[in-house]
């Protein structure tokens, strides 16, 4: 796999403006560097092998939070079509990428679809939800197996796999950690795939099979099935290992192969899964792993946006009827990517001639009014409920009630924290121009002192007729 055309994996998910900049900050993720999609076959005596480059980066390439979805536009998709077409020869087809299929925004038929031939797609962009799911594996409907990666920049994480008689293993480890073992026949039965493997020849296999490397020789590789000893393997080529075996002692339900390894240096490895040579056998995947990665979380944030401002607005209603407001206007101007002015907006991004469509956006935007926007405008509404019931700031702080008074200031205080926080992050992230010409972040939060000091100092005769409705709603 030497001549295999390869990125910075990490590089590739920030955006194609934003990777030069850290290349060049940057010596030690160095990496021979070609952009766009591509195919290569890894040509053997037995077959050919292809692996597809699938480049969702956005061009041009914002900030953070705004690259966290990628775009493949109908031109791109077109071309991965292509390119899938061409690899139906090959004996399988492995794809990768840096975003999840659950974080690409494209047009029908979608990723999934087209990579539907395909044995695996190897991907990061989540890793692993900083540590919260360490293990983020899924199979697609169409049989494709998708397999997060945790990250190399911070973890040192890696992935080798490997193809036994054309069944697909793989083995997740951290370097520097010895030795490296990876179990090829009989491979993992949650990561068996009929349609794309030939797992019939599990039932016909002559002998056990490991990969074993270390920075010492081996010294012993010991399998176990079902606890019971098997043996030790004998090296055969390289860092294969061997072992005599009749799958057909093994040909009823699931069992445990269990494999140790040490090295001459005295360090220890040991590795399990669960086999079948049955090919109606399955294993289902975490169903949270699941969910991440095959629900399109773009659709999800668009559908929670506007559940949230009919929330919104639905609590406006509640007190007292008001129009439908405007929400046109741009969340803020400045540098969306260095030296590149633009706007950015609920449904998308304008910068420099180019229109980003929105993803991320609405997860900011969702956070932005479900901690802020939303409880503002609650705490606005109560407190005007409470100067209608003829209670001033002071008055209301000495009905006794302090246990319930006291901790809503509290919570207010602290999401207006939370708000000065957010405008510190744009003004970081996108300037000081940002920072300036902001509605969503910096105009509200100055504007926001300022509306709760007009509740609490408003005159009282001016709430009029409402306070007149209010006091004949509540005797009747």
């Amino acid at each position: 796999m030497a001549n295999l055309p390869w990125y910075s994996e990490e590089d590739k998910g920030l955006g194609k403006n934003q990777v030069a900049g850290y290349q060049r900050k940057s010596w030690k993720y160095s990496a021979v560097r070609r952009d766009g999609s591509f195919h290569y076959v890894h040509s053997t005596p037995f077959g050919n092998y292809s692996f597809i480059s699938v480049d969702a980066t956005q061009i041009p390439g914002p900030k953070r939070p705004y690259n966290f979805f990628g775009i493949l536009d109908k031109k791109q998709m077109k071309e991965l079509l292509f390119l899938a077409k061409e690899s139906s020869r090959s004996n399988h087809t492995i794809w990768f990428g840096h975003f999840t299929t659950s974080t690409i925004l494209c047009p029908s038929p979608g990723i999934q679809s087209t990579m539907s031939s395909a044995t695996a797609y190897l991907c990061g962009h989540l890793h692993t939800l900083g540590g919260l799911m360490p293990v983020l594996h899924t199979r697609h409907f169409q049989g494709t197996l998708e397999l997060e990666l945790g990250d190399w920049k911070d973890n040192r994480r890696y992935r080798i796999f490997a193809f036994d008689h054309d069944l697909f293993s793989f083995a997740d480890l951290t370097f520097g950690e010895w030795p490296v073992v990876l179990i090829t026949n009989p491979k993992s039965l949650r990561y068996s795939c009929a349609k794309h493997e030939p797992l019939e020849r599990l039932l016909h296999s002559t002998h056990i099979r490991v990969l074993a490397f270390s920075l010492s020789s081996i010294a012993s590789v010991t399998v176990k099935i079902d606890g019971v000893n098997l043996g030790q393997a004998i090296h055969l080529s390289g860092p294969i290992f061997i072992l005599k075996w009749n799958p057909r002692n093994y040909s009823n339900g699931t069992h445990n192969i269990e494999v140790t390894v040490q090295d001459s240096a005295g360090r220890r490895k040991n590795v399990h899964h669960i086999f079948s040579v049955q090919e109606n056998m399955h294993l289902t995947f975490d169903p949270l792993a699941s969910f991440i990665l095959l629900t399109d979380h773009c659709t999800v944030a668009r559908v929670l946006f506007v559940l949230i401002v009919l929330i919104q607005l639905s609590i406006l209603i509640t007190f007292r009827y008001l129009a439908h407001p405007e929400l046109k206007g741009p969340w803020f101007f400045g540098e969306i990517i260095d030296g590149k002015l633009g706007c950015c907006f609920s449904f998308g991004i304008f910068v420099n001639g180019h229109f980003i469509q929105g993803g991320m956006t609405f997860v900011v935007g969702i956070l932005q009014l479900a901690f802020f926007n939303i409880p503002l405008m609650a705490y606005l509404c109560w407190s005007l409920l409470q100067r209608c019931f003829g209670q001033s700031f002071r008055s209301h702080l000495y009905q006794g009630k302090y246990l319930k008074i006291i901790p809503v200031h509290l919570l207010m205080l602290l999401l207006y924290i939370w708000q000065v926080y957010s405008c510190y992050f744009l003004h970081v992230t996108f300037g000081i121009l940002a920072l300036l010409m902001s509605p969503l972040r910096t105009w509200l939060t100055l504007l926001t002192p300022v509306l709760i000091r007009c509740v609490w100092t408003l005159n009282s005769t001016e709430f009029g007729t409402f306070m007149v409705q209010l006091n004949s709603h509540l005797s009747s």
